[in-house]
């Protein structure tokens, strides 16, 4: 083979790849849920939030995501004192979840740990609920500080199933937000 010839193929291997990064990081990025507003209700007057946490909803991380959301990329903010409920769903048709409120550790931890909110975990926390199985959280929003919702099924928190909750003291209302990833703010 010729020198010319080589060089021409390691040029076009060189391309494709750079095509396939570029399609992989596409789709990786179009798998990022948006945020979706039903998600969240609320009644100010009485103090109250309400969160439609969805385990496995899209493919995202191997489906090991929350509403679409992995490795904190979404942020629960609720005021401080108000009584909160998490309505927990697993959409994942594969793999059974769960769901605690836990305070901020690294490393994550592999199983289950005991949560920073008294009532803030669903049922089964280290068997998981399956498949379209549902379970809801009620607990009061306190203390002020940064915690996280995270799979207790073990694994699957270390492997990025968790998002951030926010337990405010300034804020006046819940709200759902986009959390840019360490490094990217």
């Amino acid at each position: 083979m010729s020198g010319s010839r080589i060089a021409r193929r390691i040029r076009t291997v060189a391309a494709l790849a750079a095509v396939v990064t570029v399609l992989g990081a596409t789709s990786a990025h179009a798998q990022q849920q948006a945020i979706d507003p039903t998600w969240l209700s609320f009644d100010a007057a009485a103090r109250s939030a309400r969160f439609q946490l969805i385990a496995g909803l899209t493919g995202l991380n191997g489906a090991l995501n929350f509403n679409g959301f992995s490795d904190g990329s979404l942020t629960f903010v609720v005021p401080v004192g108000w009584q909160t409920e998490i309505d927990f769903r697993n959409h994942d048709g594969m793999l059974p979840h769960s769901a605690e409120v836990i305070a901020p550790q690294t490393p994550l931890p592999i199983q289950p740990v005991a949560p920073a909110i008294p009532r803030a975990f669903t049922l089964r926390l280290a068997e998981g609920l399956i498949s379209e199985a549902t379970d809801t959280m009620g607990f009061t929003a306190q203390p002020a500080g940064d915690y996280l919702i995270f799979c207790g099924v073990p694994g699957h928190g270390a492997a990025g199933m968790w998002i951030r909750f926010q337990v405010s003291a300034s804020a006046k209302v819940p709200a759902l937000l986009l959390t840019p990833a360490p490094g990217k703010r």
